[in-house]
C-alpha cells in the first residue's frame, strides 16, 4: 500500500505533475503555537532533483511558512489524487526562503512562470517522501484554476504589494518574524 523512500522517483516525479493542487505543512518550535496548513495551486511547483523540490509562493494573507522554515526548517508538503489511480504523497524535508533580488532567486526563478505577486521561493531538501493508498480520498474533478489571487496582485503597484506585506506578512500569526 504505501512506500517510504529517499528521494523522488520518476514515477512519483510525474504524479507531481500531473496534480493541481498541493498542501504545504508547517509549524513553529513551539507547539502551543499554531501549525500551518496552506492549500496551493497554478503550477508553481518544481522538482529540482531527486532530493530537492522549490516552489514559487504568492503575495497572500499571511506568510507562516516563510515564518516557521525560516525559524526551524521544518515543512511537509502533501499531493492527492483526486482525478486518477488512488495516491497520497508526502514530502518531508527542510526549507529556507528565497527572497527576489538574491542569488538564489535569481537562480531558481526562472523554473517558474513570471507571476504578480511573486514574493519568494520556498526551496526543501528532502529527507523523506513517503507515500500511502489515498483509498479514502474522494474522486473530483478539476475544473480550472482560479484567478483572483492574481487579479487582487496585479491591481497593486510594487509599491502596494510592499506595503501590504509589510502590514500582513512581516509576522506569522504567533509573531514569529517572517522575510521579506
Amino acid at each position: 500500500m504505501g512506500a517510504t523512500l529517499d528521494s523522488i522517483t520518476p514515477e512519483l516525479q510525474a504524479f507531481i505533475a500531473a496534480q493541481h493542487l498541493f498542501f504545504v505543512a508547517t509549524a513553529p518550535i513551539d507547539v502551543a503555537d499554531h501549525v500551518n496548513l496552506s492549500p496551493k495551486g497554478m503550477a508553481l511547483f518544481q522538482v529540482l532533483s531527486p532530493t530537492r523540490f522549490a516552489y514559487l509562493d504568492l503575495t497572500g494573507s499571511g506568510n507562516e511558512t516563510a515564518a516557521h522554515v525560516t525559524q526551524n526548517g521544518r515543512i511537509t508538503v502533501m499531493f492527492c489524487a483526486f482525478e486518477s489511480k488512488p495516491l497520497i504523497l508526502r514530502l518531508y524535508g527542510k526549507g529556507r526562503v528565497a527572497l527576489p533580488g538574491t542569488a538564489e532567486w535569481n537562480e531558481l526563478s526562472p523554473h517558474f512562470p513570471t507571476q504578480p505577486g511573486a514574493r519568494q521561493i520556498i526551496i526543501v531538501d528532502i529527507t523523506r517522501v513517503q507515500t500511502s493508498c489515498g483509498f479514502g480520498v474522494p474522486v473530483m474533478r478539476f475544473a480550472e484554476d482560479r484567478d483572483t489571487l492574481l487579479r487582487w496582485a496585479e491591481s497593486k503597484t510594487e509599491d502596494g504589494l510592499r506595503a501590504y506585506r509589510e502590514q500582513k506578512n512581516r509576522t506569522s500569526i504567533d509573531g514569529i518574524p517572517a522575510p521579506l
